[in-house]
């Protein structure tokens, strides 16, 4: 398939859309506080770039979906990025998923964008700035001076919220001690709740305590250490 172009002939981006008030509701905690709180009120009228990071499913794109809903912001991927019309990033906020993906030259553009009257840039990545391989030397400088805003791993609370949009997702109630016991059981990543629900959706039959410990102790892969 190939990408839509302009009346100049020049390839413009697919933009994802559908960014709107019916996404699953974001759950703040312990682990994603302050990072919640802080987007609350950026980007500041000066714009500038932020970076929002945290191990794999800590709910860092989540965030940051919900932070674009709210200002309007274009919505890319590391992938995407290259084939945007420079033309709609002008004094936009923007949000970069899967940041440290962007080569060098592309990355230092956005964020000279984001230093213009009405942009922003918000960068999205598990690891932090300083982190990421680049060679610019104008460009590492900038990552190293970034707002950094960081979520841990998931704790209950939002472990909880995950099972329990998954099991919704399929249609399953769980008796009232099962999300509680798998909490303390599976990796605190979205991939083991999603994995763990579609192996007790699997099972065909209420799903109990008994049925959950039946379904890890075959999958022993899926346990958090103790």
């Amino acid at each position: 398939m190939t990408s839509p172009t302009d009346s100049t002939g020049q390839m413009r981006l697919p933009l994802r859309r559908g960014l709107s008030g019916q996404e699953e509701a974001f759950v703040v905690s312990a682990s994603n506080a302050a990072a919640h709180q802080a987007l609350l009120t950026w980007p500041t009228p000066l714009g500038g770039t932020a970076a929002l990071c945290g191990p794999a499913g800590s709910g860092k794109s989540h965030l940051a979906r919900v932070w674009a809903e709210r200002v309007g912001a274009l919505p890319f991927d590391g992938m995407e990025i290259a084939l945007a019309d420079p033309l709609e990033l002008e004094g936009r906020p923007l949000l970069l998923d899967s940041a440290a993906t962007v080569d060098d030259e592309t990355l230092f553009h956005l964020m000279n964008l984001a230093q213009a009257p009405g942009g922003a840039l918000l960068l999205v990545s598990r690891d932090l700035p300083g982190q990421w391989p680049v060679d610019l030397p104008d460009l590492r400088s900038r990552l190293n001076g970034l707002l950094v805003l960081t979520l841990e791993a998931p704790d209950d609370a939002v472990l909880a919220a995950m099972f329990r949009a998954r099991f919704a997702e399929r249609s399953l109630q769980p008796a009232e001690d099962v999300i509680a016991y798998l909490i303390r059981r599976v990796d605190r990543s979205a991939d083991s709740v999603e994995r763990v629900v579609e192996l007790l959706d699997g099972a065909h039959a209420p799903v109990t305590r008994v049925l959950a410990r039946r379904v890890l102790d075959e999958s022993g892969d899926l346990f958090a250490p103790e």
